[in-house]
This record gives structure tokens, C-alpha cells and sequence, in this order.
């Protein structure tokens, strides 16, 4: 079994000492070891991104473009190999982790923008001479520690921007799937980015830790659980760095009376049900109003589940593969059986699937839930797996309070043909990220991804302009050059102005 290396200063580093297993989770069985960082590995990765700052913020943004622009470009030739290694490690379909690798790739392209990102303010004669101007300037070495649900996407999310804006990146990505985010780097390499640029080191609460804690880290990006956001945000700035900690969610779909209950069906399915419900941005609660619509939403949904195919995530013709371990599978388990201890109606259980040949995967079965109610705890946390829930409401009031006093604020999606009810309901919710007629609203990389309350800890989103202002600090400069030797101003002992 072959065993993952470490990627600092642009060399394949091994690692004696502790390590875990990484699994397929189709076949159930470890198919690689990874090791897990001490903090001599985390220190030898910060030491080689801060060498490598003085040079690359100075190389001119455009060189820096063209690093990107090679990059995109190997990420293109390499997809189907990717693709492959994704689905091998995390369990996603094959088109699943194609779709994964194209929005990482439309995240380095808005990258390859970077003269025209980096472009700051300029005024002439802001007083007597004087001219003001304000740039982005590049904060030094940066980290990101990123989740097992999207190993290529969230990765170029972080240090797509954070590089090409003049930083020096340590990424350290899950251990459950490490093996895409050190191909990613050895593409960088190829492109030409400078040894010490991108860093990939693996671990667990140790390598976090080392991180969060190191005077030459100066800002952090984090997904992953609310929890562990906490502490990252709480850890991370308690240790004077700039951090953003996307943590989880319950993301609603309001169903109205006069939604194409058509399109609403295909809609959730995928989005409740697809990548598993391994997802942040996953649809797991629906909210049909009237008695009318939820009887109506629920026995087309009983008819469509029997359609989903399960299978491994070489199948080309499965609607989603396995969950990332059998502990995940286990504590999804979990949770459909306390929904079922807390009231709620199980309508149908996929607790008991079993896929012929393959009886050792991590696969569970679609399950749907309805009558469940706010005070469940089922329905407060995030049960991340193929676990749809109905929450019916009687009005539109009803349905817009639910997301809005839910403790998680990531996205929210409303189905219906009424613009005006639409409207109101986009202004008023208290979430992050709205969809209007569309399951999964998660923005494109010139727009920002980031959501609210226990959702996301820190001010700034992530990627889009967001990320470049995440990734630098803004300097601004007052100049005065007189006319002559014998201009000289009077002395002033009262704060300037320039009247």
C-alpha cells in the first residue's frame, strides 16, 4: 500500500511517525496510508512559504497570471485523472467530481485576472499638490485547512487567490482524501509557480493546531463543521491572524402553492440526495406551505426515490455513490433513528441498503422524513448524508421563519413562479445565499461564498472580490511634491484637512 507524501519547497517529503489509512469507500477498504504531521513538518512548510514570499509578491502580477493561466490549462489536460482520483478517495460519481474539479477551475480562471483585480485608487490633487492613492499588497504566508467533501474545489477556492495575489500558501487538506490536493500543488510546480509557493501538509488536530498557533501565519481560511470553525476562528484570531471559518448548515427549500412541482422534484432529489448529501450546500429540509402542496410534494417524492440509483462512483449511471467511512455512515444512522425516537414519520428508511458485490462500501440509502418538527434535534443539526426532511408550514410567514431563526444561515432556496413573493423573500431571510427556483445557489467564483450565524465565523467571504480583499491588506499612500524648492508650507498644529 502506497503511502501519501507531504509536498514542501516543492519536494515529496515522507514522514516516519504517525500515520491513517485512507480509504475507497466504494470497496470499504484502505487503499493508501497518509501521514499525519508533527509540528517539525507544519514548521519546515511555514519556513519554506516565508523564503519564498520576498520574491514572489515582487514578481509583477501579470508573471503571476501567467503561472495561473498554465495552471488552468493543466488542470484541464489532467481532469479525467482527477476526476478519477476524487471519486477513488472521497466516493462521489465520476461526473460528480468532474463538476467539483470545473468550479475549482473557474476559480483559478477569475484568478488568472489578477492585474486588473489588484488595480487600487488614485486621486490627483486631493489638496495643494497633493496625491492620494491606495493597493493591495499581499499579507505574507497564509494557510488553509480544508474538508473531505470537495479535496479539488475548496483548495482553488483558497489558494487560487491568496497565490496569485503575492502570497506564499500551507494548505492542509483532509486526511480522509489527501491525495488530489497533492496533485494540485505538483501542477503548480508544472506551471511554474517557485518552490515554497504552494505547500501541502497532512495531519490532523496537531497540524491544525501548529498552524493556527505560528507567529509567521498570518491569515487562515477554514471549512469544515460549525464547531470546529468555532475553535478555529477563536484559536486563530486569539493568535492575531485574519480568519474565515465556513462552518455547516441546514439549508431550507420553501415550496409554494404555484411552484412547478415538476422542476421541484427533479430539484430536490438532486440536491438533498446528490454527492450523497455530503454537501454544505446540500438541500436536507423542505418546506412545503399548505396541507395541499406537502401531500402533494411528499407522494411525488415516494415515487421518485425507488428511481435513484445507488452505485460506486464508477458507475456512470449512478445518481450518487458512497459516504466518506463507515464511522459517517454509522452517525447518519444515527440520526435517521433519532429522528424517528423524536415523532418525526420515517416514510422511507435507506438505512438497510446493500449494493450487491460491494457489501463492505459505505452506502447508504436515500431516506425521507416527514412531519418533523423545529424542536427536534434532527432537524437543528446537520445530519450530512442522503436524509431529506419535510417541515410543513401553513403560510409563507411560517416557511420564512423557519431558515431565519435556524442556528445555521448558509443557503436557501424558494420555488415558486410569483416574482413579488420571491422578492420579499430574498430581502427578508436571514441566510447568506438565496436561490430563487434553484436547489443549490452556491455563487459563481466572481461572486462570494460565505453565510451567516454558526454558518460562516469572520466578516469576509470567500473568492470573488471578497477573497482578494480576505487574501491582502490595503495600504494608502499621501504624497506632496512642490513646485518648487521655495513652495513651503506654514506650520500647523491642528489635524490637516484639504480645504
Amino acid at each position: 500500500m502506497s503511502t501519501i507524501a507531504h509536498l514542501i519547497n516543492g519536494e515529496l517529503v515522507q514522514q516516519a511517525g504517525r500515520s491513517t489509512p485512507v480509504f475507497n469507500p466504494s470497496l470499504g477498504k484502505p487503499v493508501r496510508e497518509v501521514p499525519l504531521a508533527d509540528q517539525d513538518i507544519i514548521r519546515a512548510a511555514i519556513a519554506s512559504a516565508k523564503a519564498a514570499f520576498p520574491a514572489w509578491r515582487k514578481t509583477p502580477p501579470a508573471k503571476r497570471a501567467q503561472v495561473m493561466f498554465r495552471f488552468k490549462q493543466l488542470l484541464e489536460a489532467n481532469r479525467d485523472k482527477i476526476a478519477q482520483l476524487i471519486s477513488e478517495e472521497h466516493g462521489k460519481t465520476l461526473e460528480d467530481a468532474v463538476g467539483e474539479l470545473q468550479r475549482g477551475i473557474e476559480n483559478v480562471e477569475y484568478a488568472c485576472g489578477v492585474p486588473e483585480l489588484l488595480k487600487g485608487e488614485y486621486n490627483r490633487n486631493v489638496g495643494p499638490n497633493i496625491d492620494s492613492w491606495s493597493d493591495f499588497q499581499p499579507l505574507g504566508v497564509v494557510a488553509g485547512i480544508t474538508p473531505f467533501n470537495f479535496p479539488a474545489m475548496i483548495p482553488m477556492w483558497m489558494f487560487g487567490v491568496a497565490i496569485a495575489v503575492g502570497n506564499t500558501f500551507v494548505l492542509k487538506p483532509s486526511e480522509r482524501d489527501p491525495s488530489v490536493p497533492v496533485r494540485l500543488a505538483e501542477l503548480m510546480l508544472e506551471a511554474g509557480a517557485p518552490n515554497g509557493v504552494l505547500n501541502v501538509v497532512h495531519g490532523d488536530k496537531t497540524a491544525v493546531d501548529a498552524i493556527l498557533t505560528h507567529p509567521l501565519v498570518h491569515a487562515v481560511s477554514f471549512v469544515g463543521s460549525s464547531d470546529i470553525a468555532h475553535y478555529v476562528y477563536q484559536t486563530g484570531a486569539a493568535n492575531h491572524k485574519r480568519v474565515q471559518a465556513m462552518g455547516g448548515a441546514k439549508n431550507h427549500g420553501i415550496v409554494l402553492p404555484d411552484a412547478d412541482m415538476d422542476q421541484v422534484i427533479k430539484d430536490l432529489s438532486g440536491a438533498a440526495y446528490g454527492s450523497a448529501g455530503e454537501r454544505c450546500m446540500a438541500l436536507p429540509v423542505v418546506v412545503p406551505v399548505g396541507k395541499k402542496t406537502a401531500d402533494e410534494l411528499r407522494e411525488r417524492m415516494v415515487a421518485e426515490i425507488p428511481t435513484m440509483r445507488v452505485g460506486v462512483s464508477t458507475d456512470a449511471g449512478a445518481h450518487y455513490g458512497p459516504v466518506v467511512t463507515a464511522q459517517h455512515r454509522d452517525r447518519i444512522a444515527g440520526w435517521i433513528e433519532k429522528g424517528v425516537q423524536e415523532g418525526a414519520e420515517l416514510v422511507v428508511d435507506g438505512r438497510d441498503f446493500s449494493l450487491q458485490g460491494h457489501e463492505k462500501g459505505y452506502f447508504i440509502g436515500p431516506s425521507l422524513f416527514d412531519h418533523v418538527k423545529p424542536g427536534m434535534s434532527s432537524y437543528q443539526e446537520e445530519i450530512f448524508g442522503p436524509v431529506l426532511q419535510i417541515v410543513r408550514a401553513e403560510t409563507f410567514e411560517e416557511a420564512l421563519a423557519l431558515p431565519s431563526n435556524h442556528q445555521y444561515g448558509n443557503g436557501v432556496a424558494i420555488f415558486t413562479q410569483n416574482g413579488r413573493a420571491a422578492r420579499d423573500f430574498a430581502a427578508r431571510v436571514n441566510v447568506g445565499m438565496v436561490g430563487i427556483n434553484v436547489p443549490i445557489p452556491v455563487p459563481v467564483a466572481y461572486h462570494t461564498f460565505g453565510g451567516w450565524k454558526r454558518s460562516a465565523f469572520g466578516d469576509i467571504n470567500q473568492h470573488g472580490m471578497e477573497g482578494v480583499r480576505f487574501w491582502t491588506k490595503t495600504k494608502t499612500v499621501t504624497a506632496r511634491w512642490p513646485d518648487s524648492e521655495l513652495e513651503h508650507a506654514d506650520s500647523s498644529f491642528v489635524i490637516p484637512t484639504m480645504r
